[in-house]
């Protein structure tokens, strides 16, 4: 168990490359438990990156990833104990096409956690009437809106029980009028004290649900602090130059 003065999350001087493209470069970062990380900036910092090393979909060349106090191990059983403590919800909904909405849901807690058929229904019943698509809950993934299949894929992801919970980009694939739909659910879960990285460019929730925001360019993190701090008074000209084009278009 994590004790409260440690973080949760602890990123500590990590490189990344793509071949000849350095894109996370000494990147120091440490999120706290019940704390809600916003990472923003212009396409192509790194964001995704970082989000993506943190389960360790990316791998990462040096430094080191740690949580719950636990360093990311390379693969093998360890690696994915690891990673059912990070809950993942991405542009895509990545749900299973040829399972009901209830099935996807149930399918990890009864595969990776060896949770019994009852249990796992009524706890997935739970979490799809939290995020407010219960009435979905035996329809196909393609019957859903995109807001709803992407409602689905964050019950997913709380139905393993996460300490942290990633997004990236979560609202980026979605319709206009579906992008509230979704991240009403994930403020809610900010408010709930639920440990959240959020990639996002929807400055909006970022101004409401974060507790700070971290602000990357060219792969690394240019400067951090409270929303209200960052957005009315940001101290780098890369901060103030992203900001300044995102309120004039």
């Amino acid at each position: 168990m994590a004790s409260s003065d440690m973080p949760l999350v602890a990123l500590h001087d990590v490189n990344k490359h793509f071949g000849d493209l350095h894109v996370l470069q000494d990147i120091n970062l440490a999120i706290n438990p019940g704390e809600v990380v916003v990472v923003i900036g212009p396409s192509g910092s790194g964001k995704s990156t970082l989000c993506r090393t943190i389960n360790r979909l990316e791998t990462i060349d040096s430094g080191t990833i740690t949580i719950d106090g636990q360093e990311l191990p390379k693969e093998g059983k360890e690696l994915a104990q690891l990673r059912a403590k990070v809950g993942m919800v991405f542009q895509s909904f990545n749900l299973f096409a040829h399972r009901t909405v209830l099935d996807n849901v149930m399918l990890g807690p009864m595969k990776v956690r060896g949770i019994k058929k009852p249990e796992a229904k009524k706890r997935a019943m739970e979490l799809l009437e939290r995020v407010g698509v219960g009435n979905q809950a035996e329809k196909y993934p393609a019957q859903l809106s995109g807001g709803q299949q992407q409602r689905v894929a964050i019950a997913r992801a709380l139905a393993m029980d996460p300490k942290v919970m990633l997004f990236d980009e979560p609202t980026s694939a979605l319709d206009p009028e579906m992008i509230n739909e979704v991240l009403d659910v994930m403020t809610d879960l900010a408010k709930g004290g639920m440990t959240m990285i959020v990639v996002t460019h929807e400055m909006g929730f970022a101004r409401k649900a974060a507790d700070r925001v971290v602000f990357m360019a060219d792969g690394q993190i240019v400067e951090e602090a409270e929303p209200d701090t960052f957005f009315t008074n940001p101290t780098s000209n890369r901060a103030k130059d992203f900001l300044s084009k995102l309120i004039t278009h």
